[in-house]
Parts: C-alpha cells; structure tokens; sequence
C-alpha cells in the first residue's frame, strides 16, 4: 500500500492517489481539475485508477472527479449528505472499499461542510486493526480545522456547522491512536482556515499536542475560536462550490473552445464590449508597457487565487502573455477555479502592439527611499506627498504600516474606488509587491493617472530602516 501525495502550491491544495501492489488498483482523492499526473503516475505504476473521492464539495478549486470519470472511467464518491447532479455512490460512516492490502473506511465528519467526510487508510499488510493514515479533507488541518463560515449551504447556518465540527473532532477524529498519520487536504495559504502550517503531512498524537483547536476546552469556546478572525473568502468560491456538484464539461473541453488566437483588432473591439483583459506577465515587465485597461495578475504567484477574487466568472477574459505559451498556462489555471469563460488570447502577445504607442502606457515604480524623501518634502519637483495605499490585509496592516498610509486591502479595492482621493499622487504597496502590482493596474484600468508602485513592498520599507508605525504593545 503506498499513499502518494500531490501539493499544487498556487492554490495550497494536497491531493492524494493509493495504490496496491496485489491488485494493481488505484484511488485519487480531492483531485485538482488537470488531471495528466495521475493518469502518468497510474500508467508507470500499471496501476487502473478505478475510484475518486471527494472529501466535500470544495469551494476554492474545481475537482477533476468528472474528467477521472470521463477519461479511466473511475467511479465517484462523495459523503452521504451530499447532493449532486452526476451518478455517485454515497458512503456514511463506517462504509467501506477494500482491494489487496488496503481498506479505505469511511468516517462522516461534517463541519467545514454538511456532506465532509475523513478516510481512514488501513494497511492490512502490516496493521488490520488500526488505520495507517487518515484523509482528512477540509476537517482537519496540520494547525487548524476546516472554517464552519465560509459557505455555510442552503437550510444550515454557520452556527450549526461549528457544532458539527465540534463533534467531528472531538468525537470522531482525536480519539484516533496517536499514531495515526494526517493527510490534509490544504496546506498555508488556503483561505479555508486561518492558521495552516507549511507542512503537509503530520500524526493524530503531533496535532494533539501543538493544534490550538484540539486543545481542551468548552464547545462554546470551541466555536468562538474557529470562527474569529478568519481571512476574507474570494468571491469565486461561491461559483466553485456549486460547480463541484454539477454536471459540467471537462477542462480539456473547455480548454479546446478557449485557446482561440484573437488579432489585436479582435481583442480592442471586444474589451470595447465589456471583455476582461488579463495580463499575465511578471509586474516587472507589465510595468514598463502594457495595452491600457489591462488588469496584471501574474502567473508567478497565486494567480488562480487573485482572478477568482479580481475577475469575473461570467464575463468573457481575454488572456495577454509572453509570446511563449504561457496563454496555455494561463487558460489552464483559470480553468482550475472554474473559469471557462476564456474568450481567447492576443496573438503575438505584446509583439502586436509594437508600432501602437498611443494604446500603452506604463506603471511608475518607486523605491522607499525615494518614497520617504518626497514625504520629507524633499522631492518638489513630484509635487505634493502622495497618499499611501497599503493593500494588504488589516491584520497585517495591524502589525506595522507606513504612518500615515490608508489600508485597503486588495478584494475590496475595486468596490471603494470612490474613497480614494483624485487629487493626489497615489503609491501602491503591499509586502512584497505581488499584489500591489494588481492594485496598480486596476487603478490605471479605472482611468486613475499619477500611480506608482512601492517596489518590494513593505519589507523592502523595513529592510531599508525607513521610519513605520508599529502596533501598539500590550500592556501586561
């Protein structure tokens, strides 16, 4: 029995295949939508992939179950609350698959989401008797649980999920031996819960000991914790959680329908019509020249994560790359959150727009040390200070800040453009520089003139010993 882990970095996703030797079978669980490697792991291995569990209906990725149905012809399996349009078998507590050496059993454990279920991985080779490993999904994370806030469904309130989630771990999951090893199904970075480790993979004993929601307490404690000061869900997850329980087609479909070449004619007449542009190359280079109204969310970092969040899922995007392929890319990873609203792609990339000066522009950059000497007054030539747009988020902005700087963090941007001030120079920052970079381009796409972006973000503020506003210290 062997449990393989895939990690996608950008979406903090974990996903998993087990395989036995004596039956040459294979499962795939929580899968992402492209699902080539473990078609290709499968096939080196000789092993059939014949089942795909989803622990629940996930709301920040689309899961590849139907395109592992479609392609090997792998039977879906989801918890027995679960509700969806395509044929599954439904599996309660204590439901169990066995093949060779591995037993896979079903435990309920509802709480992120009504229909969530964890599977315990027996390996009857070595132990019948107590599980190898359990998959926990969205229950239980290396240094968290799953958040019960973020889409609480249709007739159960928020409320009601933190007391299933309660149960979950309380009754369900901590009385596991401590030896039991954990497969979550997100790592750090995941909006699904608040205090995520980089690791991704620990035991039932370790979480007991260091994971502050399964130390002892009250259920009532229990639920006040899990619940406060969660991140900010991107819109998108509303749209992926329902799609997760549809009918759909597959990605490499909708990838055939949308990697359409559009000349720079085509493009101009539909961003005329409401089309999205999305530029994808690194904000470096989108910062020294770019087709106007372009919003820049790189492909180097959590891109899927900020168009789900910067984007619209039902207005057509027209994809803007390096003249390399990486519009393939692009469209893919849009796919992934279940953008299949892909008009195409500009033909030539940037090359199209050489000899179009008049459709361009540039992003100004700055460092903190220029920065800090037109604050000081020291730069007349600029003109008035400019006002500070921090982005990040408000805990991070509660941790240390530019003085002076007003917080506005980067999902909330595009609905409070009213409450920046037109008559001033405005400089974009954020911690490192990825999202400051989104920022930038949407203030320019909104017509806004005098913008710069902070180059390194705060950290590069700090690390150049430039003053800033610490948070206040606890009196003890």
């Amino acid at each position: 029995m062997k449990i393989q882990q895939y990690y996608l970095a950008c979406l903090s996703h974990a996903s998993y295949m087990i395989t036995d030797e004596k039956t040459k079978t294979a499962v795939v669980v929580d899968p992402q939508r492209d699902i080539d490697q473990y078609l290709t792991d499968a096939a080196a291995g000789g092993y059939a992939i014949k089942h795909v569990f989803l622990t629940h209906f996930h709301a920040d990725f689309i899961s590849g179950h139907i395109e592992l149905r479609d392609k090997v012809g792998a039977t879906i399996h989801l918890g027995r609350r679960a509700e969806a349009e395509f044929t599954c078998e439904k599996m309660g507590d204590g439901d169990q698959i066995e093949f060779g050496d591995v037993r896979l059993e079903i435990l309920e454990t509802p709480g992120h989401t009504p229909e969530g279920i964890s599977i315990l991985v027996y390996d009857l080779a070595a132990n019948s008797g107590e599980p190898f490993a359990i998959l926990t999904g969205d229950t239980l994370f290396i240094g968290d649980v799953g958040r019960p806030d973020l889409l609480a469904s249709v007739g159960v309130t928020a409320d009601e999920l933190a007391d299933m989630l309660y149960e979950s771990i309380t009754q369900k999951i901590m009385p596991l031996p401590d030896a039991t090893l954990v497969y979550p199904a997100h790592g750090a970075g995941s909006m699904c819960g608040k205090n995520l480790s980089n690791e991704t993979v620990s035991t039932i004993g370790e979480q007991k000991k260091f994971n502050y929601a399964l130390q002892p307490m009250s259920r009532e404690e229990f639920k006040s914790l899990v619940t406060a000061d969660q991140p900010e869900a991107p819109d998108y997850f509303v749209h992926d959680a329902i799609l997760n329980r549809q009918e759909r087609k597959s990605l490499e479909a909708a990838m055939k329908e949308n990697l359409k070449a559009l000349s720079l004619d085509d493009v101009l007449a539909r961003a005329e019509k409401g089309d999205q542009l999305l530029d994808v190359r690194d904000a470096i280079d989108f910062q020294g020249s770019h087709l106007r109204g372009t919003l820049n969310i790189a492909l180097s970092g959590k891109y899927a994560t900020w168009c789900g969040s910067m984007l619209s899922h039902d207005r057509p995007i027209i994809v803007i790359a390096e003249d390399d392929g990486d519009e393939e890319e692009a469209v893919m990873r849009l796919g992934r959150i279940g953008f299949d609203n892909v008009a195409g792609y500009l033909s030539g990339g940037m090359n199209a727009l050489n000899h179009h000066d008049d459709l361009l522009e540039k992003t100004e950059r700055i460092t903190g040390r220029a920065l800090a000497d037109w604050l000081a007054g020291d730069r007349p030539e600029s003109g008035p200070a400019p006002l500070i747009l921090d982005v990040r988020s408000p805990a991070e902005y509660a941790g240390g800040h530019i003085a002076g700087s007003q917080n506005l963090p980067l999902p909330q941007l595009d609905d409070e453009l009213a409450s920046i001030p037109k008559d001033r120079a405005v400089v974009v920052h954020c911690e490192g520089g990825y999202r400051s970079a989104i920022a930038a381009s949407l203030l320019q796409k909104h017509g806004r003139e005098e913008v710069y972006d902070l180059i390194g973000g705060f950290k590069a503020w700090l690390a150049a010993k430039l003053p800033s506003a610490q948070p206040a210290r606890q009196e003890s």
